[in-house]
């Protein structure tokens, strides 16, 4: 039986050869993190597993699976997968969580840190304003409310690190039931009510129909106190257009980011990372030395265990 890993772009997949080979499946390998959708359905045909990272997999690229029975995807978020397609046609997805939550919670600290204390670009404040604030809208955090938007597993450790910086914690889940807000010691939330009160705003939901531009020109236009807007969730849970829009009128203060709506980012988007009042990553908050190596042995088990019909605790279907 053959696995077939789709995406390949990380430093080593020897965790991943040593596991398969054990178990007597054949391991290939798609050379390129990119390609021709045709090209990879092709390539990928006599699978009886599957590891992907961006591919999308619809109803198209199933009807010409063979021999698939399980999909793993390595990541949290998995909407450039058909859940329903899948299951229509027997094959079983999973996904890797809680893998990074300590990494991903991490980097959001970092950059509201990097956005509040107006760290833009440090190097031309060496240069031009030494011994002096870049802008005058340094902001402390000590009397301030936060706002988390989704508070799964990311959003509540996010909660744990960062309640005691603030005066007030907010956090918008209706997936979350009331206890679960009680225990991280936060506000429950309407989204009305936490666009409007936030200092910052951070963003820790999955991408779904329900959450696609959930921060678009109207919710920008709630927001009354001039937050800093964190986004290491999906790209598209924010408009970009209206988000660039916000920051040119000082509606917010600042905005630091790790996904994007076009990854990596084109040209229609120089706007945006160019904007003195943005700071960027380039989706790397999954990353640290310690959650890598776990998502990619946890993908590797998850996938096996999908293919011998036993339990997985993230199995998407």
């Amino acid at each position: 039986m053959e696995i077939v890993i789709l995406d390949s772009g990380y430093t080593s997949y020897n965790a991943e050869k040593e596991l398969f080979s054990e178990r007597r499946f054949q391991l290939r390998i798609y050379p390129s993190y990119t390609g021709d959708p045709a090209e990879k359905i092709n390539f990928a045909k006599s699978a009886s597993g599957l590891l992907i990272r961006h591919t999308r997999v619809d109803e198209k690229f199933l009807s010409e699976m063979r021999c698939l029975k399980a999909i793993v995807r390595y990541g949290v978020g998995y909407d450039n997968i058909d859940i329903d397609a899948c299951t229509r046609h027997g094959i079983k997805v999973a996904n890797v969580q809680g893998y990074a939550n300590n990494a991903v919670s991490d980097h959001a600290i970092a950059l509201m840190f990097s956005c509040t204390r107006g760290m833009w670009d440090t190097r031309s404040q060496l240069s031009q304003k030494f011994a002096a604030p870049p802008v005058p809208d340094i902001i402390e955090l000590h009397d301030k409310v936060l706002g988390i938007i989704g508070i799964g597993r990311i959003g509540s450790q996010f909660s744990k690190k960062a309640s005691q910086l603030f005066s007030e914690v907010l956090a918008c889940d209706p997936y979350k039931p009331e206890d679960h807000f009680i225990q991280l010691s936060v506000k429950k939330s309407g989204l009305d009510e936490l666009l409007k009160k936030s200092d910052v705003i951070s963003l820790h939901c999955n991408l779904t129909h329900e959450t696609f531009h959930l921060l678009d020109r109207e919710e920008f236009l709630k927001m009354k106190k001039k937050p800093v807007i964190i986004n290491t969730s999906r790209g598209e849970v924010i408009c970009e257009e209206a988000l660039v829009e916000a920051l040119e009128s000082g509606k917010i203060h600042s905005a630091g980011i790790d996904v994007y709506e076009n990854e990596p980012p084109g040209e229609k988007q120089q706007q945006l990372i160019r904007h003195p009042r943005i700071i960027c990553t380039g989706h790397y908050a999954w990353y640290s030395d310690r959650s890598a190596v776990e998502l990619q042995r946890r993908a590797a088990h998850n996938l096996l265990n999908l293919l011998d019909g036993n339990p997985v605790e993230d199995c998407l279907n």
